[in-house]
């Protein structure tokens, strides 16, 4: 895959095979994964907490899951990218389904559904990894090669269901997840850098050398680690760690903020040049607004995580620039802080990741329950699978529901 929109497009629904939600989740719960000693979490009671979730979870189920491509499948739709059906879409979509295992009855024939899209669309550079994009008629298309975020979801997706229910039904989620973890790291981790490659087919050029600052999961690779028993996603974590706070230092110092993507990962990374492949890929915008979320929930579930400091700046700042009002949170920004020429309005990538950073900040709790507030009232929008999908997780993590492996 060469370039994923992150821009809300205009774009038609595709409606064939909509899935009808006929049991809608319950907010009785299991909860999830504990949080550190002092981690905040909204005011709100957590039958609150969790009826919020549910709803959030019933809308996405029926607005962006569908069954037309093919006899006992799902897949998870993105109107708002290039084409039709993205891979970290589908990623998302596992994740979620999982994560909702003991709250739908239904989400582990979703999940199993989307596995089975996953697999029936293999990259043509390296057969264990996801096509990263298919057409409206479910083919794949761009280059039918593979996008590293959504790989690293895929792979963390299938650790999870393995958690909730095992791997000694119809599916062996944990040999899946091994055969892909093995794959991302022999074509989407540079062996010497240590750093994520964009893609499989990222090997070269300007390319090389280049990654996506959103791609730095470090729960992710936690867990790779753990179920492979193999030193190297530690060593490719911590590289990763240092080149958070290394930008932070010299590119960010008062924001925090990372960029999009960065080059010269063989010596000192650094913001990438304007439009090495998606557009604003210097700044921080619709790849980076994962961060605050990506890192902050390492910094709320592992003690003595960096991750936890890191996310505690970009916190600090965002309320400061934003006067402690959510509805100021803008779509993009320079990473001194200044709103990028041209985005106007708000987006849940934005607005939600940094939920999870206040999580971190122990003098943040009225902050964070104006983003709880913000979040909850939101109405969601039909066309943007990225947003809803963004939100639905963090969604998870606020209530307490979230799952780490």
């Amino acid at each position: 895959m060469r370039k994923t929109v992150r821009t809300v497009l205009a774009a038609a629904a595709l409606t064939a095979g909509l899935v009808a939600t006929t049991a809608p989740a319950t907010a009785a719960t299991t909860q999830g994964t504990p949080y550190l000693p002092g981690v905040l979490r909204p005011s709100v009671s957590q039958a609150t907490q969790d009826a919020a979730l549910a709803k959030y979870y019933d809308y996405w189920k029926k607005n962006f899951l569908t069954t037309k491509c093919g006899t006992g499948t799902y897949a998870v739709k993105a109107p708002d990218a290039d084409h039709a059906f993205v891979a970290e879409g589908q990623g998302y979509g596992m994740t979620i389904a999982a994560m909702m295992g003991d709250k739908d009855s239904q989400a582990r024939t979703v999940f199993d559904g989307i596995l089975k899209f996953v697999k029936a669309h293999p990259s043509s550079i390296d057969g264990d990894l996801h096509a990263a994009e298919q057409d409206e008629t479910c083919k794949s298309v761009n280059g039918t090669d593979s996008a590293t975020d959504g790989d690293l979801e895929i792979a963390y997706g299938l650790l999870i269901a393995d958690k909730v229910w095992g791997s000694g039904g119809s599916v062996n989620y944990k040999a899946e997840a091994l055969r892909i973890i093995k794959a991302i790291k022999r074509s989407e981790v540079h062996p010497t850098t240590k750093f994520m490659r964009l893609a499989d087919w990222a090997d070269e050029g300007k390319y090389l050398y280049s990654s996506r600052s959103s791609d730095w999961m470090p729960g992710h690779l936690r867990a790779f680690e753990k179920v492979t028993g193999d030193s190297f996603w530690g060593q490719v974590r911590t590289r990763q760690e240092q080149a958070v706070t290394q930008l932070q230092q010299q590119y960010a110092p008062k924001t925090g903020l990372i960029p999009d993507f960065v080059v010269n990962t063989n010596t000192t990374p650094k913001p990438a040049p304007y439009n090495l492949l998606e557009g604003k890929d210097d700044k921080y915008s619709y790849n980076a607004c994962r961060d605050p979320w990506r890192l902050g929930v390492d910094g709320i579930t592992v003690s003595g995580s960096p991750a936890q400091g890191q996310v505690r700046k970009m916190n600090t700042w965002i309320q400061q620039n934003t006067g402690g009002d959510p509805a100021k949170i803008t779509t993009g920004y320079t990473l001194a802080g200044a709103k990028i020429s041209g985005q106007t309005g708000q987006h849940p990538c934005f607005t939600a990741s940094f939920a999870i950073a206040a999580m971190n900040d122990p003098g943040s709790q009225a902050w964070l329950d104006k983003l709880w507030t913000s979040i909850t009232t939101w109405t969601p929008n039909a066309k943007d699978y990225y947003g809803t999908g963004i939100t639905l997780q963090v969604l998870l993590i606020l209530s307490g529901n979230y799952i780490a492996v």
